[in-house]
């Protein structure tokens, strides 16, 4: 059975998009986007929002793009390998291959879908992780915390409590700390 992880940029006090501008430093890093393309190489499936796909979409031509560093096309490559499921009521077509479209947030076809893979899924972006963490579907969490304190929309969401184990942390030059956590 495959686990479910919710991973994102998260500023210190805790919010994954900012009321305005970036979330602070350290993410733009190569060392931390190196890590990071290294702990999510074996993931098999992106469950995105329509708004997460669009962002994530540029890795689709990534590759394309003159002078890009070595870490960053193996990035392209990993994300291109992989099934996308956008779950969007508005978006009319996708435009990256194995990619799919879904209407509806269906918990029970994602835990299928966690029996049935081979390799872990991620659930990316802070309102459609609300519904996986609430359905109870999130085996591990991944923080990386950044430097600064925004304001904005909550990593996690309102009225869910989580007893969750750290499992990892590491520190980066860049400031930015990486927190891997699992549910109880």
């Amino acid at each position: 059975m495959a686990k479910l992880i919710y991973s994102m940029i998260t500023s210190l006090d805790g919010y994954a998009e900012a009321a305005e501008g970036g979330l602070g430093t350290g993410a733009e890093d190569p060392e931390v986007h190196t890590f990071v393309g290294d702990l999510f190489r074996p993931v098999g499936t992106y469950l995105y929002g329509r708004r997460m796909y669009e962002t994530m979409v540029y890795w689709e031509t990534a590759h394309t793009e003159p002078g890009q560093p070595p870490h960053i096309l193996q990035y392209a490559r990993d994300w291109q390998a992989a099934e996308k499921v956008v779950y969007s009521t508005t978006l009319d077509e996708v435009s990256s291959a194995r990619t799919r479209i879904e209407r509806t947030f269906d918990p029970d076809a994602v835990r299928r879908l966690k029996a049935e893979s081979d390799h872990d899924l991620t659930v990316d972006g802070p309102n459609l992780a609300a519904q996986a963490i609430a359905a109870g579907l999130v085996d591990e969490y991944h923080l990386f915390i950044t430097t600064s304190v925004v304001g904005g929309k909550r990593f996690f969401p309102d009225g869910v409590r989580l007893d969750l184990e750290l499992v990892e942390e590491r520190a980066f030059a860049s400031g930015l700390i990486h927190a891997r956590y699992r549910t109880r």
